[in-house]
């Protein structure tokens, strides 16, 4: 049965005007270009040492961009698009009345085929993750398809279990960089598509296998660990704890520690890296 959550912690940002799907592919990690086949495209915004700042999910509704974001970071993310608006047609408004819903679960993409009057995409990311509905009438119309209302906890324990980061939970603004978090696995970046901000990094980092540290799930065997927590392979630090739910986290750790098996300490816990199927590091 397909289930349904309301995602408070998100938000939507609407970037139009006549300028605006080019405005978008100069910033951005991804091919804005694919959306003209509908669905949407996870990318992120980084700094121009190839940083991380932001990352979102764009889909188009009508002539406009929407970039469904975390909301405590909206309007930070809309300031900074505004500093590269210079005088391009562009138009960037916050749309607070849209609230976004995570769909997952068998059926979830047989559900999201009958959603009406909202805005339905699969998740770019992974395809466990289901499908997300944007809109004010989209609460409706999940009832309408037959899905059903789920725990917050649920969802998180799935994102968690597949290795996949959500925002500044698992990234450190200006610290984090894109591949060590999966985003080319995930989908969040284009090799191919030419210039973003902060593209020469990430690309160098990529073709010269610059990468040494990865975020993955991990089981935890007592109490979580909170976020920023270090964690340790016998008396050497090896990496940092990020997001938890129950029994389940992610951590950044170095690739040595996550190939040598074993057990990770972090303060009290026992973790165990679990390395997800579709990581190819």
């Amino acid at each position: 049965m397909a289930r349904y959550v309301r995602l408070d912690d998100r938000a939507v940002l609407a970037v139009s005007g006549g300028d605006a799907a080019g405005f978008l592919q100069g910033l951005v990690t991804n091919d804005v270009a694919r959306l003209a086949d509908g669905g949407a495209i996870h990318a992120a915004l980084l700094t121009p040492q190839g940083k991380y700042l932001f990352d979102f999910l764009v889909f188009a509704r009508g002539a406009a961009f929407c970039l469904d974001c975390e909301a405590a970071a909206r309007a930070a993310l809309a300031k900074r698009l505004g500093m590269y608006k210079l005088r391009a047609d562009v138009a960037i408004d916050e749309a607070p009345d849209d609230p976004v819903f995570a769909l997952f679960g068998a059926g979830a993409a047989a559900a999201s085929g009958r959603i009406a009057g909202a805005a339905a995409f699969a998740d770019p990311r992974h395809p466990a993750l289901g499908a997300r509905v944007v809109g004010e009438a989209a609460e409706a119309a999940l009832r309408q398809s037959g899905a059903e209302p789920a725990a917050r906890a649920e969802y998180d324990a799935l994102r968690i279990a597949h290795g996949v980061p959500d925002g500044r939970r698992d990234l450190v603004p200006e610290k984090s960089f894109l591949l060590e978090n999966g985003f080319d696995e995930l989908n969040g970046v284009d090799f191919e598509k030419g210039c973003y901000v902060g593209q020469e990094v990430t690309a160098r980092m990529k073709h010269r296998n610059l990468v040494r540290k990865r975020l993955v799930p991990v089981r935890i065997d007592g109490a979580a660990p909170e976020p920023g927590t270090k964690v340790y392979r016998d008396e050497s630090e090896v990496g940092e704890m990020r997001s938890s739910e129950g029994a389940l986290g992610l951590a950044l750790l170095r690739i040595d520690a996550i190939d040598g098996g074993g057990a990770l300490r972090a303060a009290e816990a026992t973790i165990r890296p679990e390395k997800p199927a579709w990581a190819a590091f």
